[in-house]
């Protein structure tokens, strides 16, 4: 387990086993996607993001880059390139942590308590401190507008192509959503 490619390995496996959906970028295990939904107590709550990681060929003992793809609207993520400023990420990673810390601590921590003095994105900071209320606004518009599910190529069921065929189930329940209920 000495070797960065082991572990690089294993940290992914234990991510994809765990209830995220990762989709590799390339044939290497060093780049991907994570869907990432917003932590259930936060104004994120709904948002689901796609996440690019990209681990370097020190890791763990350097740390991923991570960066969101669709957008959100946060003080510390940059609004146009969707890199994070996470001072655990940023600065003091340690190869003790892995890529479940990311997902399940590191960034729900990052929405929760969001640092508008170390801003990435200086216009989320100034009105997070100059009005909450209208930052919070904000924040769900965001979350309404780029974080839907199907924003990040989750399949919703309406989304089937027309030759895609249907279960006996769904033409059912198809034929009753435009027909409605039968009369009796």
């Amino acid at each position: 387990m000495s070797s960065p490619s082991k572990r690089r390995e294993m940290d992914l496996m234990k991510l994809m086993m765990s209830d995220y959906k990762v989709e590799m970028i390339n044939d290497g295990m060093q780049e991907f996607y994570v869907h990432f939904r917003g932590p259930t107590e936060s104004l994120y709550h709904g948002g689901v993001w796609k996440i690019r990681v990209e681990l370097p060929d020190a890791y763990p003992y350097k740390s991923p880059s991570i960066g969101f793809i669709n957008k959100i609207y946060h003080p510390n993520v940059d609004e146009m390139s969707g890199s994070v400023c996470l001072d655990v990420i940023n600065q003091t990673w340690s190869p003790m942590f892995d890529l479940v810390n990311v997902f399940e601590v590191f960034l729900p921590q990052l929405l929760l308590y969001p640092n508008p003095s170390d801003p990435l994105n200086g216009e989320a900071a100034a009105l997070m401190m100059r009005d909450r209320a209208a930052y919070d606004l904000r924040v769900k518009e965001f979350c309404q507008k780029y974080a839907k599910p199907e924003d990040i190529g989750a399949a919703a069921p309406e989304d089937k192509s027309s030759d895609e065929e249907l279960s006996e189930a769904e033409y059912d329940s198809a034929d009753d959503a435009v027909a409605g209920p039968v009369d009796p």
